[in-house]
């Protein structure tokens, strides 16, 4: 397994430098720049700003200072944040973004996991239809309209929770009525896909046959499920479990910026209209680092779960 995982961990490099490569072209070639949006500079005042942040070099020299600088752990500074650090101001973001998609996915994984071990528990009946209705239905709805409805329903009409605002009340949590419309948001598409799999992969280990062993002993449904069932159906799930975590935290730029909250989703929407071009490439190495590391502990978990499973 250690030389499976150097193999992996030395692939990161070349991925993240076609990303970097990719993005920085893609970047550079739109019309525009990032002081395009604001009033109308004079000639000198552009040329001197753009020999100051390096603009005015030609584009493989741009890109061949940027990338060794950002092997030194430099990503530049943002245009955006008043010359702040692009590092830094990415980590300050990464704070609240990591707090939401810690508790998305823990919803995400509790009710998907438990409702697909139950609708497959009760294949046929009633509940199962109820519930496979429930997640084609949350995994149809996109997140920027189930937000918007649950702010209107739960926000404007009851008044019951807040709409927007993200405090921390309890270290870097926030006051927990802040959390409830963009958590359930942002972890209603994933439960619904992680219900739908484990429904899959728990009806098709429910008919091997150490199951009908389990049940021919006498054992009780829940232990079979529990110490059988569950053990052996994870594997399809944790397949798909590291790469939701992944996107939870590189992937909530809608609700973040529904709900006003001051994290890397809503960083990086900002520094696209504003043509941040440090902000857009520190946040785009930093969300290819955390996919191939999610993928990569996904593959590892494998072996833990399956130990059939060998590299």
């Amino acid at each position: 397994m250690t030389s499976y995982v150097v193999r992996r961990v030395l692939w990161t490099a070349p991925v993240v430098v076609s990303i970097t490569l990719v993005t920085f072209v893609l970047m550079h070639s739109v019309p525009g720049g990032p002081w395009d949006s604001s009033r109308p500079l004079s000639p000198q005042l552009r040329e001197q700003l753009q020999a100051k942040y390096g603009l005015g070099e030609p584009l493989w020299r741009q890109f061949l200072t940027y990338s060794w600088n950002a092997l030194h752990g430099d990503l530049g500074v943002s245009l955006q944040y008043q010359d702040r650090a692009v590092a830094t101001v990415i980590r300050n973001g990464l704070e609240v973004s990591a707090i939401l998609a810690a508790l998305a996915f823990a919803v995400a994984l509790v009710f998907g996991v438990g409702l697909g071990v139950l609708a497959a528990t009760q294949h046929g009946k009633p509940i199962d239809r109820l519930l496979t209705g429930l997640t084609v239905g949350l995994g149809a709805a996109p997140s920027f309209v189930l937000g918007i409805l649950l702010v209107i329903v739960f926000a404007v009409k009851l008044g019951w929770l807040p709409a927007i605002g993200w405090e921390r009340s309890l270290w870097l949590f926030p006051e927990w009525r802040q959390a409830v419309l963009p958590v359930v948001t942002l972890a209603a598409l994933p439960a619904a896909y992680l219900a739908r799999i484990t429904r899959a992969a728990v009806l098709d280990v429910l008919q091997q046959d150490y199951v009908r062993t389990a049940h021919a002993k006498g054992l009780r449904r829940w232990t079979i499920v529990t110490r059988h069932v569950l053990p052996n159906a994870l594997v399809p799930v944790l397949s798909v479990a590291g790469p939701i975590a992944a996107s939870l935290v590189t992937g909530s730029f809608i609700v973040e910026t529904i709900f006003a909250i001051p994290g890397l989703g809503h960083q990086f929407v900002t520094s696209v209209f504003q043509r941040d071009y440090g902000m857009i490439m520190g946040l785009t190495i930093f969300y290819a680092l955390v996919v191939t590391a999610a993928n990569l502990a996904v593959d590892l978990l494998y072996a833990v779960v399956d130990p059939r499973i060998r590299y």
